[in-house]
């Protein structure tokens, strides 16, 4: 897992460190790091360090002394650095003098002194800074030209929530101290790719982590010799109606590609379902399904009074249940039907679902909070959809899955991630893991249908769910691949 800390709690572990080193040794063992991470980028885009020019974004605090002893180090190997100090009376004085002594240069942070750098250093401000940046800073961030470094993390960006509120940097890599901060996966495209350097903190398990692709691939359900159509997990799927049955084709087909057990469908889009997938079992109502070992219900469904009362007798099961799209719909109507439920709960709103259950407007200040609060309320889990998509356990404890793009951000592909993610939930696996990684494959399924049909390019095809539909079992497969090359 790749667990990321709430900046407070990053602090907190460097004070006992601060405490017992010699003054500036934790800022110099930052500092170093950085320096040998800016050297090698130096060293990838331009093929050589010596020679080359680095300017550095001084800020007033630590955060730009990381940046003054790094310019120091990279002196040493014959870089041409120029500090561009935004507070000259303010700066940090050790870090200064360090730079000073190494034959770096000093100016005013104003665009003119810029020059042409190779690299940008940005240290305005740490992870003790919040809002947009200062109109001088803004100023010379906005003419910048050449890749920018982030120091820790991107100015101008909250370290904490990933929340953007005026002008701030974008980085193309971000080298970070102790520990990745939240702001690193909610804001992966301020961030760049991230460099962690250890500086020997001692940190607790994390509440919000992401797990790699290896370890999902580890846990995705296959048949052993023994298994049989029942015990490898049997979802029920009440989706699609008469206005909207390519819900149920859609997050019925996402079952189906997931595992290898049973689908159950109920609902009135039984013919285009099985049309599509006749080895289905469809049923016209709940009471006439079977048993199932998890259920999923809402994507379609509409929100009458027969949807409510549908809704209504599947939340009466004790088994796992998610929730989503028309379901949601219901539950913001009415949330005593999941309120104080037993068995595992699983929300799946987007954004504007948030907040109609919520009735507090758009999560997207601080969006880690939000689904926390909401899982922790009605005791559920929430995952809260969106470019880094959470899932939130009931005792707070997240997973965050960046998707890497926004390919799935499109009509019917939330009805794939309710099925894929209510296939892994009926073979018995936990709530939050089945979840991430549903997401997971949900999210590489999108980009590989970016790719076109030739597979190749970083995502540049128009995607529809059909298209992420046909590349679900593509992607179970190279999560699986992950797992059997580690």
């Amino acid at each position: 897992m790749r667990s990321y800390y709430p900046c407070e709690q990053v602090r907190a572990a460097e004070a006992p460190l601060l405490a017992a080193l010699p003054e500036g040794t934790l800022m110099r063992r930052a500092s170093y790091g950085l320096a040998r991470v800016v050297a090698d980028e130096l060293h990838t885009r331009t093929g050589s360090v010596a020679g080359r020019k680095v300017s550095l974004l001084v800020g007033s605090g630590d955060n730009g002394g990381d940046a003054l002893w790094a310019g120091a180090f990279l002196r040493r190997r014959g870089v041409a650095v120029t500090a561009l100090l935004l507070d000259a009376e303010r700066a940090h004085p050790a870090g200064l003098a360090a730079l000073r002594a190494a034959g770096g240069r000093t100016a005013p942070a104003t665009p003119e002194h810029l020059g042409d750098p190779d690299l940008v250093l940005d240290g305005i401000v740490g992870i003790s800074g919040r809002g947009p940046l200062r109109p001088a800073a803004a100023a010379l961030v906005d003419v910048i030209t050449a890749p920018i470094v982030a120091v820790d993390t991107p100015s101008g960006v909250d370290p904490d929530t990933g929340e953007v509120e005026g002008p701030a940097v974008n980085a193309v890599l971000t080298v970070t101290f102790g520990a990745r901060k939240p702001v690193h996966v909610l804001a992966p495209a301020r961030c760049g790719r991230v460099e962690l350097i250890d500086i020997g903190l001692d940190l607790p398990p994390a509440d919000l982590v992401s797990a790699e692709p290896a370890e999902l691939g580890a846990i995705w359900p296959v048949p052993g010799a023994d298994d049989d159509k029942y015990s490898q997990g049997v979802v029920g799927i009440v989706a699609g109606s008469g206005h909207y049955p390519g819900a149920g084709v859609l997050c019925t087909g996402a079952a189906v590609a997931a595992t290898s057990g049973m689908v159950r469908y109920v609902g009135s889009a039984a013919a285009e379902v099985l049309a599509r997938y006749p080895e289905v079992v469809a049923a016209p109502t709940f009471d006439a399904a079977g048993r199932a070992q998890a259920w999923v219900v809402g994507p379609g469904g509409g929100t009458d009074e027969q949807a409510e009362d549908t809704l209504r007798d599947v939340l009466a099961t004790d088994l796992p249940v998610l929730v989503d799209a028309d379901g949601l719909t219901l539950l913001a109507r009415n949330p005593s039907l999941v309120r104080g439920r037993s068995a595992p709960t699983l929300l799946t709103p987007h954004a504007g679902e948030f907040a109609r259950l919520t009735g507090s407007g758009d999560p997207q200040s601080d969006r880690v909070a939000a689904a926390r609060t909401l899982a922790a309320d009605w005791q559920v889990h929430v995952l809260l959809k969106g470019h880094a998509t959470l899932i939130a356990r009931p005792d707070g404890h997240t997973f965050v899955n960046d998707a890497g793009g926004s390919w799935a951000s499109t009509a019917g592909a939330g009805d794939l991630l309710s099925g894929l993610v209510g296939a892994l939930m009926s073979s018995g696996m936990p709530v939050d893991l089945a979840a991430a990684a549903g997401a997971r494959a949900h999210a590489l399924a999108a980009n590989l249908a970016a790719r076109g049909e030739d597979g190749e390019g970083a995502g540049t095809a128009p995607v529809s769910a059909s298209a992420i539909a046909e590349q679900l079992r593509p992607a179970v497969r190279i999560l699986r691949a992950h797992a059997s090359e580690s």
